[in-house]
C-alpha cells in the first residue's frame, strides 16, 4: 500500500512539473498491478460473490489458451497461465460466533500464484492435479460452484469443454448439481472499477489524450504531404516508443468539402481519429476531431463548431439518462427519443471499458442495433463501472452541401454521483496548426 501511494505521488508530481503523466518502468508497472489486484481480490470480490450467490468460484486455464477472467487474476510478472493453472476461491462464510471468515484463495499448483492464492498441491504426494482439485472442492462442500461457461459474454466463457469434463469427473457426484455458470459473477468482476484503479485511470486517459493531440499537430502532419496512414503508423510507433500497448489498430479518416477520396491531408479537412492504449491492464478508447486551417484562417469555421456542439449535446443527453438498475436498452431508447426531439440525428454504440477495450457489462447500443442489443443490452447498470461513451450524429452543412458526421468517444466513470469523464472530453475541435504557433 505504501508503495502504491508513493507511485501516485510520483504521478502527481510529474504531472505538475511536465504536464505529462509518468509512464512507469515495466518493473514498477508490475508492482502497481499486483497491489491493485490484491486489493480487488480481498476487498471487492467478496461482496460480488455474495451478491451473485456463489460460495465457490473455480477458474481453470491451460497455457496458450487463457481464460480471459483468470488472466486478470494473475500477478504482474505472469504474462499467461502456466501449464494448467487452477484457482479456487471459497467463501468460508460466518463462524459459529458470527465472525465473517472471508474468502479462501487456493492455487492448485506447486507454488503460490501471486500473494493471495496459496499453493495447495504437492505433486510428490498426489501426482494427479485434477484429483487434488476434486479433493479440495469435496472437502469444502460448496452449495453453488461457479465456472466460466457463458452463453452471452465471451469474456466469461473461458473454461474449455475438455477442462469442464475433467472438473465434473473429479468431484463428488452429489456436487455436480451445484455447478452453474458464473457469467454474472465474471461480468461483475470485470466491470467493477475500484478506488485504487480510479486513482490512476485519469493519468492513463491523459496519456491517450496527449498522444492524440501530438499526432494531430504540425509536428506530425504536413498538409499536402502527410497521409492518413502516415498518421496512423505514427501513433503505432509512438505507442511502442513509450513502451505502451494498444488493443486495436488506430484509424484516421478525412471529411472534406470536395468529393476527393485522396488520403493526403489538405487544408480545410476535418480529421477523425479512433485510438486506444493499454497500460497497467486498463484500456482507453477515444475518438476526436481536428481541423486543418486554410491559408488566412485562424479558427475552425463556425458551421463546423456548431456541428461539433451537436455531438457534445448528444453526449449530455445520453449520460444524463444513466441510472443504477436501468438496462442499456432502456437508456438507449430514452436517449435516442430525447435526441430526436431536440433535432439531433443520433447513433449510440457505447460499451464498458476496463480490463478489455470492448469489455463485459452493460452494452448501450451497437452501430447496427439502434433498437436495442439482446442480452448484454438487457444487463442492468451497476455503480463503479466505466464506459467508452461512443456515439455520433450527422449534421447537414449547407456550406459543404453534404452531411458531416461528428463521431466522439470518451472514457467515463459511473458511480453514485452520476457520470464523469475520466480525463475530461473534447469540447473544441483541435486546430492544426495551433493558434499559438500561428500568432508567433
Amino acid at each position: 500500500m505504501k508503495h502504491y501511494l508513493a507511485l501516485l505521488l510520483v504521478f502527481s508530481f510529474n504531472y505538475l512539473l511536465a504536464q505529462y503523466p509518468l509512464i512507469l518502468s515495466q518493473r514498477e508497472q508490475a508492482k502497481v498491478i499486483d497491489e491493485i489486484l490484491d486489493d480487488r481480490l480481498r476487498n471487492t470480490l467478496p461482496a460480488l460473490m455474495r451478491r451473485e450467490g456463489f460460495d465457490m468460484w473455480v477458474l481453470i486455464s491451460r497455457e496458450n489458451n487463457e481464460d480471459p477472467v483468470l488472466r486478470t487474476m494473475l500477478p504482474g510478472t505472469w504474462l499467461a497461465a502456466r501449464r494448467t493453472t487452477m484457482l479456487l476461491i471459497f467463501d468460508k462464510g460466518k463462524a459459529v460466533n458470527g465472525t465473517d471468515q472471508g474468502l479462501e484463495y487456493l492455487a492448485v499448483a506447486r507454488y503460490d500464484v501471486g500473494t493471495v492464492f496459496k499453493k495447495s498441491w504437492n505433486p510428490e504426494e498426489q501426482p494427479n492435479q485434477w484429483a487434488q482439485l476434486g479433493k479440495l472442492i469435496n472437502e469444502r462442500n460448496p452449495k453453488k460452484i461457479g465456472v466460466n461457461k457463458a452463453e452471452h459474454y465471451g469474456h466469461a466463457d473461458g473454461l474449455t469443454a475438455n477442462d469442464y469434463d475433467k472438473l465434473i469427473s473429479s468431484i463428488a457426484p452429489a456436487l455436480k448439481k451445484n455447478i452453474s455458470s458464473a457469467q454474472q459473477l465474471a461480468v461483475s468482476w470485470l466491470e467493477t472499477r475500484t478506488e485504487k484503479e480510479m486513482a490512476i485511470y485519469p493519468q492513463i486517459c491523459r496519456i491517450a489524450h496527449q498522444l492524440i493531440a501530438e499526432g494531430f499537430s504540425d509536428k506530425v502532419i504536413q498538409p499536402g504531404v502527410t497521409t492518413t496512414e502516415d498518421v496512423v503508423w505514427w501513433y503505432r510507433e509512438e505507442i511502442k516508443r513509450l513502451k505502451l500497448d494498444t488493443w486495436f489498430h488506430p484509424s484516421v479518416e478525412i471529411q472534406r468539402q470536395t468529393d476527393s477520396k485522396s488520403s493526403v491531408i489538405q487544408p480545410g479537412d476535418l480529421l477523425h481519429v479512433d485510438f486506444g492504449i493499454t497500460y497497467l491492464r486498463l484500456n482507453t478508447d477515444t475518438q476526436q476531431h481536428a481541423y486543418i486551417l486554410k491559408a488566412g484562417e485562424k479558427d475552425v469555421p463556425q458551421y463546423l463548431k456548431d456541428a461539433f456542439k451537436k455531438g457534445n449535446q448528444l453526449q449530455d443527453i445520453f449520460t444524463g439518462n444513466f441510472k443504477e438498475g436501468k438496462t442499456g436498452n432502456q437508456i438507449l431508447a430514452e436517449s435516442r427519443k430525447q435526441a430526436i426531439e431536440q433535432g439531433i440525428t443520433p447513433s449510440i454504440y457505447t460499451h464498458p471499458i476496463g480490463y478489455h477495450g470492448h469489455a463485459s457489462g452493460t452494452t448501450l447500443g451497437m452501430w447496427d442495433m439502434q433498437g436495442g442489443v439482446p442480452f448484454s443490452g438487457d444487463y442492468p447498470m451497476h455503480l463503479n463501472t466505466a464506459y467508452s461513451i461512443e456515439l455520433n450524429c450527422t449534421v447537414n452543412i449547407p456550406e459543404w452541401k453534404k452531411e458531416v458526421r461528428i463521431a466522439l468517444e470518451e472514457d467515463a466513470y459511473f458511480n453514485e454521483n452520476g457520470v464523469r469523464y475520466i480525463d475530461g472530453r473534447q469540447t473544441e475541435i483541435i486546430l492544426i496548426p495551433k493558434l499559438d504557433s500561428i500568432n508567433k
